[in-house]
């Protein structure tokens, strides 16, 4: 199953920095064609992460886009349907999730091309909306647990207590759960109307980050951290250290110029406690692992919100200064019709996530104003 020559498809553009949501513009494309090492997919979900709109913003400018114009967004998932010369590892037919190339974007289109080594089956118990939430955020997710020394090898008996901030994000849903399957006692923060949600992913004890205990990131048992897995902004280290164990690191999955300059002070002063920026990688095998952890039922993808692609600007906003919960799943066709899997139900006041075996309950109030972990995404009928 070839795509089709010479065909055009449904994308979604932008031709210069700025604009934001109203700068995104529906056009008619060529499908692409894979080289030797590449396979195209017939896209069936896409998920946006903050990654995406600060390269609209010029935040990565002159590195990124490497031209204009540019369909933004790299996690997606679909179906292989043209394979490159050079590609054993799949066929046309196979159902997969993919990591684009950051520099060529693609993911806001009908069909996108993949290289093969960031392309990995999707088993049929994992849905296109799971698999497309996890590459950016998942992996985020995982390697800063890793680097934190957290290891998820069969009998390994990690025992060490974690604290995860804005974990009721993208990135912080999967650390919170990913922690736990590392057999670690976790501590969360997050907004007040989240605490349900993050305590029922398996939490240990959540906290409220505007109160002044979960302001000072103080664990309510008392314990001092072995590791926190950083996904907010603006927190001092002075907050982070005096609640760290003797040995214990912040790992800061946002990195800015201040927490380089922090990480190199405590390397070369031999200090026990660290700060180590994390700069998230492609990594396959790991991408495998996650889907393999979706298809076992053990890591689950919050789903807040969904949008068809012909109304892609609508979540611009949503993106960029709002936080729904976990991730915000656009399930969609160009006609817009809405498919409801994983959809987020507003009944009689209270938020229904319908998820595959089970219905939780979660109260509904207000927006909080953390984006940082927010992926979006959008899935195709």
């Amino acid at each position: 199953m070839a795509a089709p020559a010479g065909k055009l498809m449904h994308a979604v553009q932008y031709e210069s920095y700025g604009g934001g949501a109203a700068a995104l513009k529906h056009v008619e494309v060529p499908i692409p064609s894979p080289k030797k090492d590449e396979v195209t997919l017939k896209l069936e979900a896409s998920s946006i992460n903050p990654i995406d709109w600060k390269i609209q913003k010029g935040l990565l400018r002159p590195f990124l886009p490497r031209t204009f114009p540019y369909v933004p967004v790299t996690d997606v998932a679909g179906e292989v349907v043209e394979v490159g010369s050079n590609v054993d590892s799949l066929k046309a037919g196979d159902k997969v999730v993919s990591m684009l190339y950051l520099r060529r974007g693609g993911g806001l289109a009908e069909y996108a091309v993949a290289s093969a080594s960031m392309t990995v089956k999707r088993p049929a118990e994992v849905s296109a909306a799971e698999g497309a939430g996890l590459p950016i955020a998942g992996l985020t997710a995982l390697q800063s647990l890793k680097s934190a020394g957290i290891r998820f090898k069969v009998g390994s008996e990690n025992g060490a207590n974690i604290l995860v901030t804005a974990a009721s994000g993208g990135v912080g849903l999967y650390a919170v759960q990913l922690a736990k399957l590392g057999n670690c006692h976790v501590t969360a923060t997050c907004g007040a109307r989240n605490l349900e949600l993050v305590k029922n992913l398996g939490a240990d004890e959540v906290l409220d980050y505007k109160t002044p205990g979960g302001a000072a990131l103080e664990s309510p048992s008392g314990k001092k951290y072995d590791a926190v897995i950083h996904c907010a902004t603006r927190i001092p280290w002075s907050t982070f250290e005096r609640n760290l164990a003797e040995s214990g690191k912040v790992i800061d999955i946002t990195p800015n110029a201040t927490a380089f300059l922090t990480a190199a002070i405590k390397k070369i002063t031999f200090s026990k406690k660290q700060l180590v920026p994390l700069l998230q990688s492609a990594n396959k095998e790991e991408l495998e692992l996650l889907v393999g952890l979706v298809k076992e039922g053990k890591l689950k993808t919050v789903v807040d919100s969904r949008h068809p692609l012909s109304q892609a600007e609508a979540a611009g906003p949503r993106a960029s200064t709002a936080t729904p919960r976990g991730r915000s799943l656009w399930m969609c066709g160009l006609s817009g019709r809405v498919k409801l899997l994983k959809q987020a139900l507003y009944v009689n006041g209270k938020e229904l996530t319908i998820r595959r075996l089970s219905v939780v309950d979660y109260p509904v109030s207000s927006p909080s104003a953390s984006a940082l972990a927010l992926a979006l995404t959008l899935e195709f009928l």
